[in-house]
């Protein structure tokens, strides 16, 4: 396998339209998504603000349902014997498969492959463990359902991100197939939040106050949030998938990322790091807007065919 790899993009273009982005983000998620607003409104503030997502052309969506949960398929034309489990992010507490189609969807089209959203249970009502627990028997039933683990990526971003290595972990221990890769986009890795980056531009989404209010939520009282069950930069990170880490320079979870791929490489595992400057958390959300989003979602795509081929070599 080739040797670990960093990767900086280039500076973007569409200078214009970041600024109006970045605004639009600061004034109605950054503005919104915190308290006092209750987490049944900011889930419907959510709702709205990526209700006019468009599905790009030659993806089938259908309902669906996996390991008791319910969830969204994203099939290309033609189908797919290779099978993308993605977790959704939104602070543990927020989101949905529909509030991230336009990753999923693109990620379909782009890749070739059947991508499974889960609609995983959240916090308040349901605290860790129980989003892990949901992917998990999740992964279990595409084992069960016939896909074999060589053909099977995890992926998600930003809690969905926690998840997805919280998820590779469990995998690990109950000493189950190892799927073919994982993908984690701005993935959240210290829940006690102690080394978050200042941008000098500032992070237009993330607001302080709604990442406590979500980690108040989530994780049991009386758990140390740097506990590895919770937090995996903290764990044991030998072992694992082929991994692809994505991440912005103007978002407070930067480090995040960057420490995540330090401990990977201490353990002796393959990560490759993207790092997209100029942009902000999950921004991968904007493809079919942003031409780096288009291009952040075909790495992606190529990381899924790549390590699905060498599973099976």
């Amino acid at each position: 396998m080739n040797a670990p790899v960093e990767f900086t993009a280039p500076e973007p273009g569409q200078p214009l339209l970041r600024a109006t982005l970045r605004g639009a983000l600061r004034l109605l998620f950054r503005g919104l998504m915190r308290p006092p607003l209750p987490v049944q409104i900011q889930r419907l503030v959510l709702r709205l603000l990526t209700a006019s997502t468009l599905a790009p052309r030659g993806v089938l969506r259908e309902a669906g349902q996996l390991g008791s949960r319910p969830c969204e398929w994203h099939r290309p034309q033609g189908g797919s014997h290779v099978a993308l489990l993605y977790l959704h992010g939104g602070a543990f507490i927020t989101g949905s498969p529909a509030t991230h189609r336009a990753i999923t969807a693109t990620l379909a089209r782009r890749a070739g492959v059947a991508v499974c959203a889960l609609d995983y249970r959240l916090a308040p009502e349901h605290p860790f463990p129980a989003a892990r627990e949901d992917a998990v028997a999740a992964y279990r039933e595409l084992l069960e359902a016939g896909y074999p683990a060589s053909r099977i990526v995890i992926g998600g971003d930003s809690a969905g991100g926690n998840l997805t290595l919280l998820t590779a972990l469990e995998i690990r221990r109950q000493g189950l197939p190892r799927p073919a890769g994982l993908i984690c986009f701005s993935p959240v890795t210290d829940l006690s939040g102690t080394a978050q980056h200042s941008p000098p531009a500032g992070d237009p989404l993330i607001h302080p106050a709604w990442v406590e209010q979500a980690m108040d939520l989530y994780c049991p009282p009386g758990l140390d949030r740097r506990d590895p069950a919770l937090s995996p930069l903290f764990a044991d990170l030998s072992g694992l998938p082929p991994m692809l880490v994505q991440v912005a320079e103007d978002e407070v979870l930067r480090d995040d990322s960057l420490r995540l791929a330090e401990r990977v490489r201490a353990a002796g595992g393959w990560v490759r790091l993207e790092r997209y400057p100029g942009l902000w958390h999950v921004f991968q959300a904007h493809t079919g807007v942003l031409r780096t989003a288009d291009q952040a979602l075909a790495s992606a795509a190529d990381f899924i065919c790549k390590h699905v081929e060498e599973e099976e070599a």
